[in-house]
């Protein structure tokens, strides 16, 4: 079995209207649709926004769908210089930009008392993912670089290139990096798909709004891609 994040609706609503055999199974509020996806076992749901969200919906894959891998796809603001809108980043690897813990001697976004926290994704899938995207996208470029998590909508210059500067992020989001981590506990190979929906600066809400469509139609186009060659 696969599961298939997104944290919002219109981030899952065709994955889960393309599905066959599919049932509802609810759990803390979300909804989790399991059936067969390009013929493979899975297991799709809406976590929705914020790491607390995604955190938990991980989790509950992990215990009680069994699931063998997790996909998180969703949109994400453009952090890299070389990224334009409608372009797609796959996770190298994901970190939480938000966590500070500074004064006990810690680096920023470093998780006190854990291994790691800088969580990797799976080499197979990252692999899959950028040959994936470069067959069936080929109007855009693919990157394969860090996400980057914090639950905050990032929106101006400054915060962006502190991004930048301070974590090497490539997109900017509020999910990935917690579903990263959960994966990592539980360990689940995982992969983090963002179609760029912004550039993460003054004009990224009017520029979201705009552009979300679009961004969405190619990491749709990616995940069934992915499915039918797994």
């Amino acid at each position: 079995m696969i599961g298939i994040i997104g944290a919002m609706e219109e981030e899952v609503s065709q994955l889960i209207e393309a599905m066959e055999e599919k049932e509802k199974v609810t759990c803390a509020g979300m909804d989790f649709y399991c059936g067969k996806l390009k013929d493979k076992e899975v297991v799709i749901v809406q976590s929705g926004i914020g790491k607390v969200n995604m955190a938990l919906c991980t989790q509950i894959l992990a215990d009680r769908f069994d699931v063998k891998a997790v996909i998180n796809t969703g949109v994400a603001g453009g952090l890299y210089k070389d990224i334009e809108i409608g372009d797609i980043v796959i996770s190298k690897d994901a970190v939480q930009h938000d966590v500070d813990a500074t004064v006990f001697g810690y680096k920023v976004g470093e998780i006190p008392r854990m291994d790691t926290s800088y969580f990797e994704a799976d080499k197979d899938l990252i692999e899959l993912a950028k040959k994936t995207c470069d067959e069936v996208n080929p109007d855009i470029h693919s990157y394969v670089g860090r996400v980057v998590s914090g639950d905050q909508f990032i929106s101006d210059n400054k915060k962006k290139h502190y991004l930048i500067n301070e974590f090497d992020g490539y997109c900017a989001e509020m999910e990935g990096a917690a579903m990263a981590q959960a994966a990592h506990l539980n360990q689940i190979p995982f992969i983090i798909l963002r179609a760029i929906s912004d550039k993460a600066d003054q004009e990224a809400a009017g520029s979201y709004e705009e552009f979300e469509k679009a961004a969405i139609k190619h990491i749709v186009r990616l995940v069934l891609g992915i499915l039918d060659r797994m």
